[in-house]
């Protein structure tokens, strides 16, 4: 094979191909002259032959525990066109559930035909829905840039909330319609959560790529169950492939922004029952077209910008989804639910009107619901607290349809007269804002909780300013290397994690990661709990080594998994004591002496810290100081946060007027 024809490999490729890190790739580059050489790319960024470098895997030995799927990305990206990938990623499917299926898309090269029949051939001998799984993974991540999805705990979110909300049992089966597919996401999470009799799932997707795929993977879904399932490739608005069809549940996603939705050809269309949506608010002909679909008490949750809730050319319509009681609530969503990642997106859940009014009365009010505090800031962009978000809203949808159950916090049943205004805007935020102001005896009671804070915060002001030192006595240290070296401590490096689905919480390890500790440390992913990932114990040293998150910590509780940039260091009880190691570990200045570069982006050297050399005895007299200055900190973090919330409730009550002292 000549290099025009090679299939091109990066150096992240391989990694991800041997299931090692980057810097294991560029180690067997460095060392080993029989390494392939190089056929394209940059030095920065240099690309390989996939076949060069799957022999000289083979022959050393680096692909003992790797499946066929991996050697099969690169070639289906290499046929180049995004439509003929998908399209190829989808007849593998077909042909990994049936091998005598014949090929649908005619249009697919005779390169895409060999490579759809060996991809079938590695997915039913390694799973034909984890192969397929696979490979559409694979290919949403290359053209992310192109597509918008539905993330899968959205789309689950979205599945409960229409199934929790919706009128009457599902006698006989369930419908559910998604008008805007995309691969599929959100009838694969309904279909997950529905355990009832029977399911229908009408999907449609004007693209052709991601209408296959979605074929592709709701067969997936059906197989062995009691699905059907019917996926047309159309223009939903423009040509609705299921006219006449009743849903019970509705579920869509829909493309933002399109001025060239089907003004001028719709204008007299009959889904139109609550005005025709003005030219700029193609949002609000899906929403319609959404509740032309819907049987009696039936329910639609849909993602829409923020911009629909408010903007001044949709209130009409708005006006007569509240009077008609078809909007029954707005979840103002944190930033990154879903793309445009940088936007709070919203969730507008609508129900159409039951047979039997007296079932459900009108409603006189709508439940709007402020869960952007969910936000958690990632590495490069923010991601929600799911299993938060998801409980959070699944309550406050609770309180819908019964007005004696008190909703939670930032949620607010707003009466329709409010909300029928000059403008109708139906932004969460507005009116949750409004009931956080804190009572006379709630300001009193933050008040007390503070000057508790200050006491105890005083108190050990007062035992750590009268430490004493020596000046002038050289003090003895080593290095952590030092320490593994002589056998004191064990040291484990935490790693990126592969991609697995997302396991169950009953059969997982919760992991950190450094984004997590810029938020607020909690573990904010899962891991099996067989992964081969390092993890901290209780007892265990934690050391994050990046520098713009250094710290070291006792861990205490179950065991976590670690990400990169994070160590679990054990030690031997009989020669060190860990509270005392991590006393030492995270002083800054030994942070920004084992740094590798100035910036606050750069790694910290873990071997190259430093650790005082005493004795066990005088190390226990160290760690309780050790010890009560972690307290100091966090009674100092804790009486600031509060500090600031007490000034901005207290700033509050004075602009509300009312001071009577």
């Amino acid at each position: 094979m000549s290099t025009h024809d090679a299939v091109p490999v990066s150096l992240a490729e391989i990694a991800r191909i041997a299931g090692v890190g980057r810097a294991a790739v560029s180690n067997w580059r460095r060392r080993h002259d029989s390494f392939p050489t190089r056929i394209g790319g940059t030095d920065v960024s240099p690309q390989f032959s996939l076949a060069e470098v799957e022999q000289w895997l083979r022959d050393n030995g680096k692909l003992k525990d790797v499946g066929g799927r991996e050697l099969l990305w690169p070639r289906f990206e290499a046929l180049g066109s995004r439509n003929e990938s998908g399209l190829a990623v989808a007849e593998a499917a077909r042909r990994m559930r049936s091998s005598r299926a014949r090929i649908v898309h005619a249009e697919l090269s005779a390169q895409a035909r060999d490579l759809v029949a060996e991809a079938a051939k590695v997915g039913r001998e390694e799973g034909p829905r984890e192969t397929f799984e696979f490979l559409l993974q694979r290919w949403l991540e290359t053209h992310v840039r192109q597509l918008s999805t539905t993330p899968p705990q959205l789309a689950t979110l979205m599945a409960r909330i229409a199934l929790a909300v919706r009128l009457g049992p599902a006698e006989g089966g369930l419908t559910l319609l998604d008008p805007a597919c995309g691969t599929g996401h959100l009838a694969a999470a309904a279909a997950q959560e529905y355990d009832g009799p029977g399911l229908e799932l009408l999907a449609c997707e004007r693209d052709p790529a991601l209408a296959a795929l979605a074929s592709g993977r709701l067969e997936f879904v059906a197989q062995d169950r009691d699905i059907r399932t019917r996926i047309a490739t159309a223009d939903s608005l423009r040509d609705d492939p299921f006219a006449g069809a009743k849903a019970d549940i509705a579920l869509c996603n829909p493309p933002f922004n399109e001025r060239d939705w089907g003004y001028e050809e719709l204008a007299t269309d009959q889904r139109w029952t609550h005005g025709l949506p003005p030219r700029t608010e193609p949002e609000l002909a899906w929403v319609q077209h959404l509740l032309s679909h819907l049987k009696p008490g039936g329910t639609a949750v849909v993602v829409l910008p923020p911009a629909v809730a408010s903007r001044r050319a949709g209130r009409r319509i708005r006006g007569s989804l509240l009077r008609t009681g078809t909007l029954r609530a707005v979840v103002s969503l944190p930033p990154g639910s879903a793309q445009p990642h940088s936007v709070s997106l919203q969730l507008w859940v609508l129900r159409a009107a039951p047979d039997n009014p007296a079932a459900a009365p009108p409603s006189q009010d709508a439940l709007l619901v402020d869960a952007t505090r969910f936000a958690r800031p990632g590495t490069r962009e923010p991601s929600p607290d799911w299993d938060s978000l998801g409980s959070f809203v699944l309550t406050a949808m609770a309180a819908l349809g019964h007005s004696d159950q008190e909703p939670p916090e930032d949620t607010v049943r707003v009466p329709l007269l409010d909300l029928l205004d000059d403008e109708v805007d139906v932004t969460p935020g507005r009116y949750t804002a409004a009931t956080t102001e804190p009572s006379h005896k709630e300001l009193a009671l933050k008040w007390d909780e503070f000057g508790s804070l200050l006491t105890d915060l005083a108190d050990h002001a007062r035992r750590l300013s009268v430490l004493g030192f020596e000046t002038g006595t050289p003090q003895t240290t080593t290095t952590v290397g030092e320490l593994v070296k002589a056998g004191a401590l064990t040291l484990r490096a935490g790693r990126q994690p592969s991609e697995t689905v997302p396991p169950a919480r009953g059969a997982a390890v919760p992991l950190l990661t450094i984004a997590d500790l810029l938020h607020d440390g909690t573990p904010g992913g899962l891991l099996p709990t067989d992964s081969a990932h390092a993890t901290a114990e209780d007892g265990d040293v934690v050391v994050a080594g990046a520098a713009r998150a250094f710290k070291a910590w006792v861990h205490e509780g179950p065991p976590i998994a670690l990400g990169p940039q994070l160590y679990a260091l054990r030690v031997d009880a009989e020669k060190l004591d860990a509270h005392f190691l991590a006393g030492c570990l995270r002083a800054p200045a030994n942070g920004r002496q084992a740094g590798t570069h100035a910036s606050a982006s750069s790694r910290v050297d873990i071997r190259r810290l430093q650790v005082l050399q005493l004795p066990l005895e005088k190390q226990t007299v160290y760690a309780g100081t050790f010890r009560r200055l972690r307290a100091f900190e966090a009674l100092l973090a804790a009486a600031d946060s509060s500090g600031k919330g007490l000034a901005g409730d207290t700033s509050d009550r004075l602009a509300a007027g009312g001071l009577t002292t």
